[in-house]
C-alpha cells in the first residue's frame, strides 16, 4: 500500500481539537471522512501533533496509507473537495516510503502563537489571536523568555493532564516579534523544539504575557521553572492565537510539491 504524506492547513474553531473523539467534532474525523469518500477501507490517519480545541494550523503534517496510487496533485484535490465545507485544506499532498511516519520522523515542530494588544475588539481576526486591551513590554518578554530555552524540567509549564513520560525538553529558541496593526500591536511568538509538552507553549506564552504586562518581573520566569511545580505557572492562555506553523523532517516530503 503506498503512503502518503498530508500537508495541512485548518481553522480549529469549533473543534474539540485534532484527535478523534466520541460525540465532538474533530479535525482527524473530517480528514478521514473525507478520505474514506474516495476509499471506503482506508486506515485511520497519523499526525505530527495532536492539538487542542480552538488551536488552529497552517503546517499540520500527516499520514495515510491508500489501496491504490494516485497521483499526489489529484489526491489533495480530491480530499479538498470531499472536505467541504469544513475549514480545513490538504495544501500539499506527497509520496513518501514506508518507514515515514508524520510523528515519529519528525525533528522539530515549529509554533507561533499571536497576541493582540488593542483596545478596539479583533475583527477580522476574531477568533484567531488572543486579544489584550494594554500594550506590552517586549523587550522584557525576550529576557524572561531567555530563562526557558534549553534543556529544562518544564513540570511548570505543562498541562497537570500531560501524558509524556518525561518533563525534560529542549527548548530551541523562543523569538518575540512585534508587528505594527490599526490602532495596537501584534506580538508573534515563534516556539522551536523537537517536540513540546501538552500546553506548554500556551503556558509559556500566559506567564510572558504577565512580564510584559509587568505583572512579573523577567527574573521569575526563572524562578517559575525552577519550581518545578505547575502552581508556579502563570495563566494559561487562549487557544485560539496558537499555530501549529510548521513540522521538520529529515528530508522535507512535500520538497517537490
Amino acid at each position: 500500500m503506498p503512503r502518503y504524506a498530508l500537508k495541512i492547513e485548518y481553522h480549529g474553531g469549533g473543534f474539540a481539537g485534532w484527535q478523534r473523539q466520541a460525540a465532538q467534532a474533530s479535525i482527524q474525523q473530517e480528514v478521514e471522512a473525507a478520505i474514506a469518500r474516495l476509499e471506503p477501507a482506508a486506515p485511520a490517519i497519523a499526525a505530527a501533533g495532536r492539538t487542542d480545541a480552538g488551536v488552529h494550523a497552517t503546517g499540520q503534517v500527516a499520514h495515510v496509507d491508500l489501496g491504490r496510487a494516485w497521483d499526489p496533485f489529484r489526491l489533495q484535490e480530491a480530499i479538498n473537495h470531499h472536505l467541504k465545507p469544513a475549514r480545513i485544506a490538504v495544501l500539499a499532498a506527497a509520496v513518501v516510503d514506508a518507514g515515514f511516519h508524520a510523528r515519529f520522523s519528525a525533528v522539530e515542530r515549529r509554533y507561533l502563537f499571536r497576541l493582540l494588544a488593542r483596545r478596539a475588539p479583533a475583527t477580522h481576526d476574531a477568533g484567531l489571536v488572543w486579544q489584550v486591551r494594554q500594550p506590552l513590554d517586549a523587550e522584557a518578554m525576550r529576557a524572561g523568555a531567555a530563562h526557558l530555552v534549553g534543556r529544562h524540567d518544564f513540570t511548570t509549564f505543562r498541562s497537570a493532564q500531560c501524558q509524556a513520560e518525561s518533563p525534560v525538553k529542549t527548548l530551541d529558541e523562543i523569538a518575540i516579534e512585534e508587528v505594527a496593526v490599526p490602532h495596537g500591536v501584534e506580538y508573534r511568538f515563534r516556539l522551536r523544539a523537537r517536540s513540546f509538552l501538552h500546553n506548554q507553549v500556551r503556558s509559556i506564552v500566559g506567564t510572558l504575557e504577565r512580564v510584559g504586562a509587568g505583572a512579573w518581573a523577567p527574573g521569575a520566569v526563572a524562578q517559575a521553572l525552577a519550581a518545578r511545580d505547575r502552581a508556579a505557572c502563570g495563566p494559561v492562555c487562549p487557544p485560539q492565537g496558537l499555530y501549529l506553523a510548521q513540522v521538520v523532517y529529515p528530508e522535507d516530503p512535500f520538497a517537490a510539491a
